[in-house]
């Protein structure tokens, strides 16, 4: 995974289509019909309808929830551990406990494993209503777990304490991002939307990135070890509070009990969504996809012991790349909303592969700002183009659940990548970062070859499978 895409990994608008939150949303809203027949099975050639004026009450929830998932996707920007705390956490463990690239990436390997059983949650919140309500319980909770835990965090300094607090709120964070895939492919499925959908969430992550990166460079720069990581925490465990408000005023959630013959219905549904070969293909797809020795870690400490670049810098450098996240959203949403979900792929891995590798080219502050902002931009658009391949192929009535896996296997590549590249770079290459970059680019060109697996045909973005 690539300095860019770690950083994906990492889940305010009025009602009229003025600004960022809905550019060009009538323009994407198709009346899409289903697709018969698996293109996995058949590869079937579609041609994609043409778009549609939604009627005023699609509309009208459509822009609350584009509303809501733009405010979710700004507090995981915020509060998840790649999030503001980011670089003041591994600044500490760097500069007060002198660990190694390999010792932090393992420890910022703990905070992978809740993304990484996501289907977990996806399968309690889809079978088993809290309080009446299979999302809005689920997510009010989780948001006042993370900012129980971040204030906790804010107030220690040993290792051990301080990562098991953070791995709670990663947590938390990580059943808030399964709840709202879970809206966001219900939804989408429901209007044709799914593409606009994820997009949203990840430009505006991106854009509370941004922030999120300079504010923790400065406090980097300006405090001390220690005092930068408290207030990153502190800051990280006010933004939680406004997700758990906008849960509750902006999704319209009705209330459900649990009912028995539908929860045996909808079990027999899930175990039949596991013999489906389409499924298990577009997992694969997607483990391949994501799994590429990292550079994250590494490049941090080649910066800082290397190249000697300051750390208000490097939180600029992250700042700098969210803002070519942002611009990639804004690239898909003008220019790459009508194209095909197979040319969408391949676009993604000619870019992914080319960013990639142009970090061999990394020797000052220019280049760095220059390869960020590039790397940002390939970044968001892969992103976009995977997850919206996985939401389309998700089977009705377990929509979380299935959703769920398939970021879970995401974010297992990722975690697994990252590993690997941090011992590459220790053991095999002798902390010599270009020939990691190169085995990185060089799996990421590799993707290539998954995509044709798929046979998606003309399948346009959206598109949802019939199973």
């Amino acid at each position: 995974m690539t300095v860019s895409q770690a950083a994906l990994q990492a889940r305010g608008r009025s009602t009229t289509c003025t600004n960022l939150t809905c550019l060009s949303l009538e323009h994407r809203l198709r009346a899409n019909k289903k697709i018969q027949g698996s293109l996995l099975t058949t590869g079937a050639q579609t041609q994609p309808p043409p778009p549609v004026t939604p009627p005023p009450d699609d509309a009208r929830r459509i822009r609350r929830l584009m509303l809501y998932f733009g405010m979710v996707y700004a507090v995981e920007g915020i509060g998840q551990t790649d999030g503001i705390i980011a670089q003041p956490l591994t600044y500490y463990f760097k500069e007060v406990h002198s660990w190694t690239p390999v010792q932090v990436t393992a420890a910022l390997t703990a905070f992978n494993f809740p993304w990484i059983i996501k289907p977990v949650y996806g399968l309690v919140s889809d079978f088993v209503p809290l309080f009446g309500y299979r999302r809005k319980s689920y997510l009010v909770l989780a948001s006042i777990l993370a900012t129980g835990a971040y204030l906790l965090a804010a107030q220690m300094e040993a290792p051990s304490r301080l990562l098991f607090m953070l791995v709670l709120t990663a947590y938390a964070m990580a059943i808030a991002s399964t709840l709202c895939g879970a809206l966001l492919v219900e939804n989408g499925q429901r209007y044709s939307t799914s593409g606009v959908f994820v997009n949203q969430q990840w430009l505006w992550f991106h854009v509370s990135a941004l922030s999120s990166a300079l504010i923790g460079g400065l406090l980097v720069q300006n405090l001390s070890p220690a005092g930068a990581l408290h207030g990153a925490a502190l800051i990280a465990g006010i933004a939680p509070l406004m997700l758990a408000f906008g849960t509750w005023y902006l999704v319209d959630e009705e209330k459900r009990p649990i009912d028995l013959p539908e929860l045996k219905l909808a079990a027999r549904r899930l175990l039949a969504a596991f013999r489906m070969r389409p499924l298990w293909i577009v997992a694969l797809v997607l483990f391949l996809y994501w799994f590429s020795p990292g550079f994250n870690t590494p490049l941090y400490y080649h910066m800082t012991d290397n190249l000697h670049f300051s750390q208000g810098y490097i939180g600029l450098l992250g700042a700098i790349s969210s803002a070519g996240s942002i611009c990639g959203g804004l690239v898909y949403r003008y220019y790459l909303a009508g194209l095909t979900s197979n040319r969408l792929l391949q676009l993604s891995v000619v870019l992914g592969t080319a960013t990639t590798a142009a970090f061999v080219l990394l020797f000052n502050e220019v280049t760095a700002a220059a390869l960020h902002f590039c790397g940002g931009v390939s970044a968001m658009i892969a992103l976009v183009a995977t997850l919206t391949l996985a939401a389309d192929y998700c089977p009705k009535h377990s929509e979380g659940f299935t959703f769920a896996v398939f970021m879970s296997i995401t974010n297992l590549a990722s975690a697994l990548g990252d590993n690997v590249g941090a011992l590459l770079y220790q053991h095999a290459f002798g902390s010599w970062l270009t020939p990691l970059i190169l085995v990185s680019a060089a799996f990421t060109a590799l993707a290539w070859v998954l995509i044709p697996l798929l046979r998606l045909g003309d399948k346009p973005q959206g598109g949802v499978i019939a199973h």
